[in-house]
C-alpha cells in the first residue's frame, strides 16, 4: 500500500487467515547466539540474593526516552521487570494495559527468588564491541533508520528460579538501546521454565499510552515457547522502537503479509488489540512514528 501522509489513525484491512506471524523454531540460533555479554565476566554489577529484591538507584550514563519520557535513572528488579522512578518489589504481575501511573518494561514478570538459584545482574555501555553489535542489530531490524548505538544497558535473568521452586532455572535478557533521538528494547529469551504463577512479558507506560504484550506470556504453561517466538525472526528475540519520535512521514511502499493462526485471533477478547500491536510494530520499522494509532473497524455484509 502506497502511504502519502502519515495519519494518526490507519483503517487496516486483513484478508488473509490462515497463518501465522509470531513463531519460528529455527533451533540453529541458541541463547547463547542472542545473548548480549553478562555475568561476571562482562563486568556486571550483580543484584543482592533477596526475594523480592532490587537493585539500587542506577544513573544512566545516557538519558534513555521512553515514549515521551526521558530517564536518567533505572531499577533492575528481581522479580523480571524493570522500572525507572522507584524500585518495585510486585511479583503478582498486572495484565497490559493496566492504565497506571508507571512505565514499566518486563522481562518476564513473575515471582522469582535468587535467594537459591540464579543470578540477577546489570551492565551498561558507552563503547566497545557491544555498540557495534547492537549497532548492526538494531540495523538489520530497522533498516531505514541508519541508526548507530551509543548506549547499552544489559540486564540478565541467568538460571534463577522460581519461588518455593528451586529446581527451575529460567534465563532471559531485556537490552536497552539508545543512539540519537532513537532508543529500542530488545528481549531475550533462554531456556523458561513452566509455571504455574502468573506471568507477564512485554511493556507499559503511564496511562497506556503505548504498550505490548507478548503472545503466550500471560499463560504460565506456554511461556517456555518464548525461546522460539519473535516479531523479527530470530527465535526466542523480540525487538521494539520505544522512542515515540516523529519517524519519516515521506511516502513508503509497505508491503505487509501477516499470518493468523485462525479467525479467533482477532475476535477473542483482548486478542485484537495484540494483533493490532504487532501490526504496527512492523510499520514501524518502515520510518512510521510509534505514536501512530491502528484501529480494526468491523464491516458488516449485507445481501442485496
Amino acid at each position: 500500500m502506497r502511504l502519502s501522509q502519515v495519519s494518526q489513525h490507519l483503517l487496516v484491512f486483513i484478508s488473509v487467515l490462515s497463518l501465522e506471524i509470531i513463531t519460528w523454531t529455527n533451533s540453529a540460533v541458541s541463547a547463547q547466539a542472542i545473548f548480549y555479554p553478562f555475568g561476571s565476566s562482562a563486568g556486571d554489577t550483580i543484584n543482592a540474593a533477596a526475594d523480592d529484591g532490587s537493585s539500587t538507584v542506577i544513573p544512566l550514563s545516557n538519558p534513555f526516552p521512553f515514549f515521551g519520557r526521558t530517564y536518567q535513572q533505572i531499577y533492575v528488579n528481581n522479580n523480571g521487570h524493570l522500572t525507572f522512578n522507584q524500585s518495585s518489589s510486585a511479583f503478582v504481575p498486572y495484565s497490559f494495559p493496566a492504565r497506571g501511573s508507571q512505565d514499566i518494561i518486563a522481562g518476564l514478570w513473575t515471582d522469582l527468588d535468587n535467594r537459591q538459584r540464579g543470578v540477577v545482574s546489570y551492565h551498561q555501555y558507552t563503547s566497545g564491541n557491544v555498540l557495534t553489535r547492537a549497532t548492526q542489530d538494531i540495523n538489520t531490524h530497522f533498516p531505514n533508520l541508519n541508526f548507530i548505538a551509543s548506549w547499552l544497558f544489559v540486564a540478565t535473568w541467568d538460571k534463577v528460579a522460581y519461588f518455593n521452586l528451586n529446581n527451575t532455572e529460567t534465563s532471559f535478557q531485556v537490552v536497552l538501546i539508545s543512539g540519537g533521538h532513537f532508543s529500542f528494547i530488545l528481549m531475550n529469551y533462554g531456556d523458561i521454565a513452566v509455571t504455574g504463577q502468573p506471568v507477564q512479558a512485554g511493556y507499559d507506560t503511564i496511562n497506556s499510552t503505548h504498550y505490548f504484550v507478548i503472545p503466550g506470556s500471560i499463560n504460565g504453561s506456554f511461556i517456555s515457547n518464548l525461546r522460539n517466538s519473535s516479531n523479527v525472526k530470530v527465535p526466542g528475540q523480540w525487538v521494539f522502537r520505544v522512542d515515540g519520535g516523529p519517524g519519516n512521514s515521506k511516502n513508503n511502499v509497505i508491503g505487509l503479509k501477516m499470518r493468523l493462526s485462525s479467525f479467533l485471533d482477532l475476535t477473542q477478547s483482548g486478542s485484537t488489540e495484540i494483533v493490532l500491536q504487532q501490526i504496527k510494530q512492523e510499520l514501524v520499522k518502515y520510518g512510521l512514528p510509534n505514536s501512530i494509532e491502528l484501529k480494526l473497524r468491523k464491516l458488516q455484509k449485507t445481501k442485496l
